[in-house]
């Protein structure tokens, strides 16, 4: 249940202000369905997250396990920092969008996440938690936290949010993170 709680957290937190949720706000403005938008971020993040986390497992799987804890923690202060940084909206216009609410959100929602901090999130949960099964729903639980409400409360919502409060807390949290990975190094000797 760790490495679900865990992942729904860290990627919830790490999701408000990220460029997928300002895709989300971008979406609801173009296409006035919100349920097919909703279904397309849940398809493409489990894809996604899916094919990160088992990268991740498959990583730790070859990385010593005396290396492995000091890796992590390096990777979740990494994420920790780049947290730090506001993200862009990129996606004034694409060519997916012609394709439906559904599929054009599937679409851009999978290749917004290549390479973004949700992304590397997931691939260093999946290396720090043995359940990868457990950190693909709960990061993907976190994503659908963080951009549901930005669906259906649009512009209203994000206008109230203190973004550079939520990154900064988010931070706090990978931060933590490599703390609470190096603990267990340090208790172990």
């Amino acid at each position: 249940m760790d490495a679900f709680l865990t992942s729904t957290i860290a990627v919830a937190i790490a999701e408000i202000g990220d460029k997928t949720q300002l895709l989300s706000l971008f979406l609801v403005a173009r296409y006035t369905q919100r349920l097919p938008i909703i279904m397309g971020i849940l398809v493409a993040t489990i894809l996604n997250h899916a094919l990160s986390a088992w990268l991740g497992a498959w990583v730790a799987a070859w990385i010593p396990q005396t290396w492995l804890p000091w890796i992590l923690a390096l990777s979740f202060v990494a994420i920790a920092l780049w947290l730090l940084v506001p993200d862009k909206d990129d996606s004034d216009s694409s060519r997916f969008l012609g394709m439906g609410a559904f599929a054009a959100t599937t679409v851009m929602f999978f290749l917004a996440e290549i390479g973004d901090k949700t992304q590397i999130a997931t691939v260093v949960l999946a290396a720090r938690f043995t359940e990868t099964i457990w950190v693909i729903i709960g990061t993907t639980a976190g994503m659908l936290l963080a951009n549901i409400p930005v669906i259906m409360a649009g512009h209203w919502l994000m206008d109230r949010l203190p973004l550079a409060t939520a990154r900064v807390c988010a931070s706090i949290l990978f931060a933590v993170m490599a703390v609470v990975t190096l603990s267990s190094v340090v208790w172990n000797y």
